[in-house]
């Protein structure tokens, strides 16, 4: 069974297709029109394991705000498309990531109920010219949209690119473990029986 999905989403602000696939080799195809971004996403692609294709076109001379909030909309919603029923899968996701001065650390609950819990201070307010408040806009947008618990927390750093490239790859590595296939779980592992 492939777990995959392929979102398009068009607003006068962006054009947006993306496609997910859960099981995949981290492989990713990126034109999102928000250089951090892309970065961001490719490094989460690789250490999730997963395959991600975004092509995106956005009103970034105005800034990279609805563009990076979309892209967090429709992968959220390709996650959710992507696991269908749910059965089989752990659930539950945790990682923690060092990079240099920073780590970060994610915690994922798969359990149909949006939130997201952020933690962390950023040093600067931007990062070449992306403003890093668009970090939380993007990890908002993606835990509502794929119906997730994502707690993220910076437990410290001094370099704010640091800081972020610790939480995607936190991110990756725990939603990789809380959508992998667990022989021991029948169904959906929830007592109501659904998630």
């Amino acid at each position: 069974m492939m777990r995959t999905a392929t979102i398009k989403r068009v607003t006068n602000e962006t054009q947006i297709e993306l496609s997910f696939t859960i099981d995949g080799e981290g492989k990713a195809e990126l034109e999102t029109g928000v250089p951090f971004l892309t970065h961001m996403l490719d490094l989460f692609t690789k250490h999730g394991h997963f395959n991600l294709s975004v092509h995106a076109k956005g009103d970034t001379h105005i800034d990279d705000h609805h563009t990076t909030e979309d892209i967090g909309i429709c992968l959220g919603q390709a996650i959710r498309e992507a696991l269908g029923d749910k059965k089989g899968i752990k659930r539950y996701g945790n990682a923690f990531v060092p990079m240099d001065d920073a780590l970060a650390q994610v915690v994922i609950d798969v359990s149909n109920r949006p939130h997201l819990e952020f933690r962390g201070q950023f040093p600067s307010e931007k990062v070449g010219t992306f403003d890093v408040e668009l970090v939380h806009e993007f990890l908002w947008k993606l835990a509502l949209e794929a119906r997730m618990n994502v707690h993220v927390i910076i437990h410290y750093g001094r370099n704010t690119h640091h800081m972020i490239e610790a939480v995607f790859k936190a991110l990756a590595r725990a939603l990789d473990e809380a959508t992998m296939i667990d022989p021991r779980v029948k169904s959906v592992p929830s007592t109501k029986g659904m998630l």
